[in-house]
């Protein structure tokens, strides 16, 4: 296969004339795409393949994995790229079956896997030729696919060596459909099939006889009964089952676990009594609110904890939104397991005395979730940072009995810390002082924590030179001299939220714009900043995907310029109440990979700029605009914006100029 790639290379490849190039091999210069193929270089592959033509032609051959900005791409990319075994369309809403017809003639004897799951307006029809002709197809991912049916299933059976199939939320597909893949895909070793409404307990036993290999399920929200879960429990491979949402099994459903799946890793559900018998080599036990049946919290009492006593090689436990009694906690504390995650995020009865006797028992504790546990105060994190001092992750957010004092404690003890959510506490810059301690510190968030100033921030920005995310949500007191220092001694950034503060200005930007890996930046509700500062980043931070700009008064037209020049990596932008008109939207539509855009209450906008804006922007598949637009605008051009893959979000919202500081903690009690 090698001599025939080969051999198709150098019948791409032209005469070549003497350039100094041509002292590398192909060896090397493969040797120096692979190093390219990185996601922290998105352009550098393509800058590399313009120096001549050897590269062109080479990297033409080399490239494997493709994910094109639209399908329009696709038949000169056909032609480029002969040899693509990873196809990801998952930014071409429109997919049609005869651009399927036309991949699976051009790439059937490379093509490995597929991701259309937001693509639409294939049928059948072009699923049945994809799979037909690329006989190498493992992996594939139809999620979304609202309209496929059961024809579409008899046409994805035609995979035989499909490994991985991800259906989520294929809500036409029923258990003859199923029943379809189980007998043609018997290879199988992953299946998604959350919220496959019309999937019940035939599909999912045709599923456990036919495919044995199965190692990953996920039936999330599926209406299937205890009656099921047996057949499933019987797959000797099985690691992972997620059972999510599924209303109509209960604790008596699941005692089939009793003596079935030794191989059982995940298990996802509320009832969790039956386990003890069963499933022993268990990695990872949730019990969330995301999987509660009614709207009684879940408790987690003793009993319920001691069924985990025989999973010896269990390692994360999350209780997310249960509530934990005090005998309970004891029962964690008691396990023989060695425990490296525990989340108790917005539990209740999470107490000081509960929380301390557990981390003592569990010293190799590296992640921990405390997030809203109100009750909890100094005495926890003593007892925390003084028994797991190899503590990697603290998420602590709205545990506001917690003391200043407290987090010196955390920078004294927990030097290999890599995140940490202290939003909405009492921190203050002594803390943050003993903090910027954690050298490998990469996560921090202090939104909405007012003692914190620029002071702290400065040691945060000396030692603290890993840090790739910043948030500094709300923290009022933060001004351009925290972010210059933070700008200046953390080039790895790639987020920073500095929203709602009024002391920063365009000299944030402009320090900011030194940070040449930033992904996100969040800088809503800041009126100091206007188009110069923006300008900055747009010159400078040339990898921003993400750019929150509402209520910047002071942006206009200006900004949108150098945006469209020099940020073409930008997908998503929220625009609402900036000065920006006609003429910066229009700006915007240059920009060939901007997928998301919310436009609330721009004064200068209309709807013929609206809409040629629209237009000209290619990429789009989400826009959010406000409900007055929509009679102002022709219903040919929302349907042709709707068959394109754009979806339209209405919003009949009142114009808000700003939100008073003081509902910072209420906004906080209603997230917790």
């Amino acid at each position: 296969m090698k001599g025939q790639n080969k051999e198709k290379l150098r019948a791409l490849s032209p005469d070549s004339s003497s350039n100094p190039f041509d002292v590398l091999t192909e060896e090397v210069v493969l040797k120096i795409l692979d190093y390219l193929d990185n996601d922290e270089y998105p352009s550098a592959r393509k800058s590399f393949s313009l120096t001549c033509k050897t590269f062109y032609f080479i990297e033409s051959g080399h490239r494997k994995t493709i994910k094109p900005l639209s399908a329009e791409l696709l038949p000169r990319t056909l032609h480029r790229y002969p040899f693509v075994s990873h196809l990801d369309l998952s930014l071409c809403p429109c997919v049609d079956d005869s651009t399927l017809n036309m991949i699976s003639s051009t790439w059937k004897a490379t093509l490995h896997s597929i991701n259309l799951s937001r693509s639409r307006f294939f049928t059948n029809v072009g699923l049945s030729s994809l799979f037909v002709n690329c006989s190498g197809l493992v992996e594939v991912d139809l999620s979304n696919g609202t309209e496929l049916t059961d024809l579409a299933a008899s046409a994805i059976a035609e995979a035989k060596n499909l490994e991985r199939l991800r259906l989520a939320r294929c809500k036409l597909i029923t258990d003859m459909g199923i029943g379809c893949i189980a007998v043609g895909c018997r290879k199988l070793r992953l299946l998604c099939l959350k919220w496959c409404l019309r999937v019940g307990d035939l599909g999912v036993e045709l599923i456990a006889l036919k495919c044995k290999g199965i190692r990953s399920l996920d039936l999330s929200y599926l209406p299937i009964t205890e009656k099921c879960v047996k057949s499933v429990l019987q797959l000797q491979h099985l690691e992972d089952l997620v059972l999510e949402g599924c209303h109509c099994i209960d604790d008596d459903g699941l005692s089939t676990l009793e003596q079935s799946c030794k191989s059982l890793k995940n298990v996802t559900h509320t009832g969790l009594s039956s386990l003890t018998n069963g499933a022993q080599q268990l990695q990872q036990l949730i019990l969330a609110y995301g999987s509660v049946v009614s709207l009684k919290l879940p408790k987690v009492t003793s009993d319920v904890a001691k069924c985990l006593h025989t999973f010896s090689k269990l390692q994360s436990i999350k209780l997310d939104g249960c509530l934990i009694t005090s005998s309970g906690i004891k029962a964690l504390a008691s396990l023989h397991a060695s425990i490296k995650e525990l989340s108790f995020s917005k539990c209740l009865g999470v107490t000081d005395e509960g929380l301390s006797f557990l981390v003592q028992s569990h010293k190799e504790l590296r992640k921990l979730d405390i997030t809203c546990c109100r009750k909890i105060k100094y005495m926890s994190i003593d007892s925390i940072t003084n028994s797991c001092t190899s503590l990697t992750s603290l998420r602590m957010e709205s545990c506001s009995l917690v003391p200043k004092e407290a987090f010196i404690l955390i920078g004294a003890r927990c030097s290999c810390l890599e995140e940490l959510d202290a939003t909405d506490n009492e921190i203050d810059d002594e803390g943050l002082k003993s903090i910027s301690r954690c050298s490998k510190l990469s996560i921090l968030k202090l939104g909405i924590c007012s003692n914190i100033s620029d002071e702290g921030l400065a040691n945060v920005g000396s030692y603290c030179s890993m840090l790739t995310e910043l948030d500094l949500y709300r923290s009022m007191a933060i001004s351009d001299a925290g972010i210059a220092a933070v700008a200046d001694g953390c080039p790895a950034l790639e987020m920073i939220n500095i929203a709602y503060n009024g002391k920063v200005t365009d000299n944030s930007l402009i320090s900011l714009s030194k940070c040449l890996m930033l992904k996100a930046l969040e800088i809503r509700g800041c009126p100091g900043v206007s188009s110069i500062g923006l300008s900055a980043i747009a010159v400078g931070c040339k990898q921003l995907t993400v750019l929150d700009i509402k209520k910047c008064f002071n942006i206009n037209d200006n900004g949108m310029l150098p945006l469209a020049q020099f940020s073409q990596n930008l997908k998503q932008i929220n625009l609402s109440y900036c000065s920006v008109t006609d003429v910066g939207l229009v700006a915007l539509a240059s920009l060939n990979r901007l997928q998301n855009m919310t436009i609330l209450h721009l004064a200068g906008l209309t709807p013929n700029g609206l809409a040629a804006a629209l237009l000209a922007c290619r990429g789009l598949t989400k826009v959010k605009l406000h409900a007055s637009f929509k009679p102002l605008l022709p219903q040919s051009f929302l349907k042709y914006m709707e068959a394109r893959g754009c979806v339209f979000h209405w919003r009949d919202k009142a114009f808000q100029v700003s939100v008073s500081p003081n509902l910072n903690k209420s906004l906080m009690d209603q997230k917790c």
